[in-house]
């Protein structure tokens, strides 16, 4: 059996990718949160959705729901979340 090891900071062309700049402040940003469609993943972005709001000053949270946990993020949601300042994603079990 072979071990294959992918690197994800790789592009499909072989060019490293960098990560976006730090946001200087999450005071006025627009958040989007991916939920992965597992049961405890709603409650988990609410309290995160709270603290942001509250303790850090975020305007907007942008929740989408995958449509099953096995899948990778849709095409469509991803653009919807392309004006985000950041995203988060998580899983809730």
């Amino acid at each position: 059996m072979t071990l294959r090891v992918l690197d994800p900071r790789q592009s499909a062309h072989g060019e490293a990718l960098r990560m976006a700049p730090p946001l200087a402040s999450l005071r006025g940003a627009v958040v989007g949160m991916i939920d992965n469609a597992k049961i405890g993943t709603q409650r988990l972005f609410d309290f995160v959705e709270d603290i942001l709001r509250e303790e850090y000053g975020v305007r907007e949270c942008l929740r989408r729901r995958k449509p099953d946990a096995t899948r990778p993020v849709p095409r469509a949601m991803l653009m919807e979340l392309g004006g985000a300042d950041a995203v988060l994603a998580a899983t809730g079990d």
